[in-house]
């Protein structure tokens, strides 16, 4: 365990400086810069600003520098943020997409399992149908688009929600069903497939032969080995709703960390768009990390043998 646990932290590791490499090296190569727009900044205030940020230095040498400050837990000023840091816009901005996603996470998951569990139960029959064509639209419709659509009904031809602001528990409606839409209709899906074949095997057949109540075959037996592969979905779960919040954040006016990542690629504000990068990967990866652990945990009949491989 120990061994395995070592190895997907080294690995880790890897990946998150792979992605700050890349990260760093790619903005560079993009066309224009942070301090260039429709109206031309004259050219010793540019040689200025670029001295005051560092950029003025050779690419490897503020490459050094960055990695230097990063390990100190540093994310450099914010370009467009006069008198701030990458680490002020992260602390002011990710609470707000935190409570979002981690609203989003737990509808997904629960209502995820519930329409997989009723499908299942229900095989070829009318609420097996319902579930997975909502399952089927959940999968093939964008978050953008379903937050669009949800606009357009709810807030423009109903009034009955409001579109911009984060204040009260209306706010949350739509951009929680936008951002868990994919989610909840994977695991409806995962949950179901999963399910019937479980509740096929022996052991079920066993425990019903037993006499135990139909509610306790299902959910003390089948349903418990029937949310392992959910718990492997939980790292792309979050990645996935995390991603998905840049777009649906700037579509209701929510202020949080995804509105801000997109702000700094169209500003070309380098330090905040590398920044939110770094953090998102890390918070990314180290959730994948987690679940990792956890699978083989949960799960005693998987191998770490296998698993290492």
């Amino acid at each position: 365990m120990v061994k395995y646990i070592l190895k997907r932290f080294l690995a880790s590791l890897v990946t998150i400086w792979v992605v700050i490499t890349l990260t760093f090296f790619l903005m560079r190569v993009m066309p224009g810069g942070p301090f260039d727009g429709e109206k031309k900044v004259p050219e010793q205030i540019k040689a200025n600003l670029e001295e005051k940020f560092g950029m003025n230095k050779p690419l490897m040498v503020q490459y050094g520098m960055y990695l230097k400050n990063l390990l100190k837990g540093d994310l450099g000023p914010a370009m467009k943020y006069e008198g701030r840091t990458v680490n002020w816009v992260i602390d002011y901005s990710f609470p707000t997409s935190a409570k979002l996603g981690a609203v989003s996470v737990i509808v997904s998951l629960v209502i995820g399992v519930y329409m997989g569990v009723v499908s299942a139960l229900n095989q070829g029959k009318w609420p097996d149908s319902v579930c997975m064509i909502l399952a089927t639209l959940g999968v093939t419709v964008p978050s953008f688009v379903l937050a669009t659509l949800l606009i357009l009904l709810f807030a423009v031809k109903l009034q009955w929600l409001p579109v911009i602001g984060f204040d009260g528990p209306k706010n949350y409606i739509m951009p929680v069903i936008a951002l868990s839409g994919y989610s909840m209709a994977f695991i409806a899906r995962l949950t179901r497939s999963r399910l019937i074949e479980v509740i096929r095997q022996d052991y079920i057949r066993t425990a019903k032969a037993k006499g135990l109540s139909r509610n306790t075959v299902i959910y003390k037996h089948a349903l418990r080995n029937s949310l392992i592969p959910i718990v492997t979905y939980l790292g792309p779960l979050i990645a996935g709703i995390l991603t998905g919040s840049f777009v649906v954040e700037r579509l209701f006016g929510i202020p949080g960390l995804g509105g801000e990542f997109v702000n700094s690629i169209n500003n070309r504000d380098y330090t905040t768009l590398l920044g939110v990068t770094v953090f998102y990967s890390t918070l990314l990866i180290v959730c994948n990390f987690v679940v990792d652990v956890l699978y083989v945990i949960i799960d005693p009949r998987i191998k770490l043998d296998s698993v290492e491989a």
